[in-house]
């Protein structure tokens, strides 16, 4: 049969592109999820999310002209450099080194490079570049992603096909068909001749400034609303456009009825930039009282704590559709500072009711998981303690345009187009442990485990934007987001432990003048051996874990036996909920402090949509 990308064994790959055994899995799964497949003889081509969003003008970057402005008494910026990622074309590929960037915002001192486009590279640093090497690799699409990308509506890097030795920049920049990724850079910038130099990668972001309102009415137009600013009480009409709906019908947010919202009252974050006219236009919103230090409720006790977190985290969440809950464990709010780190556990659920998802028409639903980091900051604006939240998302191509990679609040889950805050029900817990989060001083330099499972998920996001050279990522049973996510979190504890082990004084100066670091890192390796055990009960350490390979959602074809029974050795991390649960549960026998944020399809109120929780064991 011809399939796309020549001629393939017939006793092999069916018309479609995939094998006999990947569409048998296929067949198992549809019927799982209640999908039917048909052996329809015409192939039509399936348009995406990603395309239908294309529809609405303030889902375009250039929307929002460079040369409006907003009161810095009313509005923040997201961060000092903000602006949008530009591939170069494959002839400037050696003189960009990297890809350009259309500049936003700037720090003091360069501001004249505000709305020129300039080169954004990696600094030198040595282990950025070995990472940079590493997930560096040449761009030729396999038949499945050809085929899925043209029939499936799945968005795959296609202005990538064929280039040779694509780098992370170049995979974050070309990962959509437009030029539309609007990223902060990382706080350590060097500019050199007006060059960007950062070392890690950057956060793809919504908007560029964002301020703290209450939504006191809907004005004459739909999409006008008139808010008073927190800060400072004064009035303003911002706009808040209609969203276009999925495939499906449904609305990924909805405005109606917001300011009677439960969370009106303490305000919501709103993140956009202004229009033509001047108008601030709301692209992205984040529930004050979900992300402030002030805790709904506090949790004693070991024990209890992960009672809640197994039993009471997603229970009932249809009566709590529109809400939120911020419940604190084994902590006081005193324990967590400023400038503090935690590690994020993300798990979100399923999109049911009258517009439910195709995913989410059988009774099982598996979810997604995720890692991210929670970092402590003062917020200007309400002059309160805060939760700052990046998701490290290890996400396979899909429909709508979600790219791998490191995610702002802003733009996974609060976009209005684009996030999951409004259709989702999801679970962030954040952990807090400071021999796994906090810093060691070696050789008089801070380190962190937790720094190095960034830059474990930094290499790993990289490759599955380009399926490690196919083009495209898909998931199987041995590999998935939350598989290969806690890959990273093994890896990191086992790089530190190589570290620390790899200098023959440290620990004899540890023990002699930093007793405490001692003890932390005795604490780690307990914690680690924990890890070991739990995730993987059968038989040892996984091998593709231990080498620290990566196989990115591989589907069964390659080695279908040896895949499943990678797979089933590590069972607890093949379900997003499960995997969630047993690594909190983990870290709360070693005296983690854990923080759970909810949320449950908030925002304005849609009645044809409702929460569906992720299965569990």
């Amino acid at each position: 049969h011809q399939v796309p990308g020549g001629l393939m064994d017939p006793l092999q790959y069916l018309p479609d592109g995939r094998s006999f055994l990947q569409q048998t899995i296929d067949f198992i799964i549809s019927i799982l999820q209640g999908k039917l497949l048909t052996n329809d003889n015409q192939i039509t081509s399936k348009i995406s999310n990603y395309q239908l969003y294309q529809k609405a003008a303030f889902n375009h970057p250039e929307y929002y002209p460079l040369n409006q402005s907003v009161s810095r008494e009313l509005y923040q910026p997201i961060a000092p450099w903000m602006g949008r990622l530009i591939l170069p074309t494959l002839e400037a590929r050696q003189r960009v080194k990297g890809a350009l960037l259309e500049v936003y915002h700037t720090e003091v001192g360069y501001e004249h490079l505000l709305g020129q486009v300039v080169n954004v590279r990696w600094s030198n640093d040595e282990d950025l570049q070995t990472l940079i090497q590493a997930v560096t690799k040449d761009v030729h699409f396999s038949a499945e992603a050809e085929y899925t990308s043209k029939y499936e509506g799945l968005i795959h890097p296609t202005r990538l096909n064929h280039w040779q030795q694509v780098n992370p920049w170049e995979s974050l920049a070309g990962s959509r068909p437009y030029d539309d990724v609007v990223v902060m850079l990382p706080e350590s910038v060097v500019v050199k001749e007006d060059n960007l130099y950062i070392d890690s990668q950057p956060i793809e972001i919504t908007g560029r400034f964002y301020g703290l309102v209450k939504f006191v009415a809907c004005v004459n137009q739909p999409d006008l609303w008139r808010v008073v600013h927190l800060k400072n009480g004064m009035a303003e009409v911002v706009s808040m456009p209609e969203v276009v709906a999925d495939q499906n019908g449904c609305f990924p947010s909805t405005s109606k009825d917001i300011d009677k919202s439960p969370l009106n009252e303490t305000g919501w974050y709103i993140y956009g930039a202004p229009d033509a006219a001047g108008r601030f236009v709301v692209e992205s919103l984040a529930p004050r009282v979900l992300l402030r230090l002030q805790p709904e409720k506090i949790i004693w006790g070991k024990k209890p704590a992960y009672e809640y977190i197994r039993k009471n985290t997603w229970e009932n969440i249809e009566a709590k559709k529109g809400q939120i809950s911020s419940v604190l464990l084994n902590s006081e709010v005193n324990d967590w500072h400023e400038g503090d780190r935690a590690l994020l556990l993300h798990v979100y659920g399923g999109i049911g009711g009258q517009k439910k998802e195709p995913a989410a028409a059988s009774p099982i639903f598996f979810g997604h998981f995720a890692y991210g980091i929670a970092t402590v900051i003062r917020d200007p604006l309400a002059d309160e303690l805060r939760f700052d939240i990046n998701y490290y998302q290890v996400y396979s191509h899909n429909s709508d345009g979600l790219i791998a990679g490191t995610l702002h609040w802003s733009k996974y889950m609060g976009d209005r187009q684009f996030g999951w805050m409004g259709t989702r029900p999801v679970a962030d817990i954040l952990v807090k442990l400071d021999p796994y989060t906090g810093y060691y001083n070696i050789d008089g330099e801070p380190r962190s485990p937790l720094n190095l499972m960034i830059r474990q998920l930094e290499a790993m996001t990289a490759r599955y934007r380009i399926g490690d050279g196919t083009g495209g990522t898909y998931v199987g049973p041995a590999n998935n987001c939350a598989q290969d996510s806690n890959q990273a979190l093994f890896a990191s504890i086992r790089q530190f432990e190589s570290m620390v082990k790899a200098n023959q004084d440290l620990l004899r100066i540890w023990s002699e003048m930093s007793p405490r670091q001692g003890q932390r890192f005795k604490q780690l390796i307990r914690l680690k051996q924990e890890l070991k055990e739990k995730i993987q009960p059968i038989g040892s350490v996984r091998s593709d874990w231990q080498e620290n390979q990566y196989n990115l959602g591989l589907t069964l074809e390659d080695e279908p036996m040896r895949n499943l029974i990678m797979g089933i050795a590590s069972w607890r991390t093949m379900l997003p909920r499960l995997a969630s649960d047993t690594i909190v549960e983990i870290f709360l026998k070693h005296d983690a402090y854990v923080w759970v944020l909810r949320t449950n399809q908030v925002g304005g109120y849609d009645p044809d949509i409702e929460p569906i929780a992720p299965i569990t064991f």
